[in-house]
């Protein structure tokens, strides 16, 4: 399987899991797309601003002396967006709509965090 079928897999695997999820976006700390179920237009500028906000996000949390940035959840009037870390060179973006579960949302979003990460290195 190439690094995109995996990617494509996580993806799907965590819709499964979490049927609240409105999409999800895997991409580089830099801004590249690397997989996502967004229109590929709406993947890009995702991306792109995810990148930023955790790159602010970083600096934030070593100004503030905690530690190395996680997470990030930005919330919305309909929605939310949670950004997670996924290795020190990737993003992984969920999008959810306003009342969803969100504790199944942050006990699923780390594991597949981390599993982008692993494929990201691979």
């Amino acid at each position: 399987m190439s690094k995109q079928d995996d990617f494509n897999e996580l993806i799907r695997e965590l819709r499964e899991n979490v049927p609240d999820i409105s999409g999800v976006l895997i991409a580089t700390v830099d801004g590249l797309s690397l997989g996502a179920d967004f229109s590929q237009d709406e993947a890009a500028r995702v991306a792109a601003m995810a990148a930023s906000s955790v790159g602010l996000g970083d600096r934030i949390t070593k100004t503030s002396d905690i530690g190395k940035m996680r997470d990030m959840m930005i919330e919305g009037r309909e929605g939310v967006l949670i950004l997670y870390m996924a290795g020190s060179g990737g993003i992984l973006a969920i999008r959810a709509p306003e009342r969803c579960n969100l504790g199944l949302i942050r006990l699923e979003g780390p594991k597949a965090a981390q599993r982008a990460a692993e494929i990201m290195e691979s």
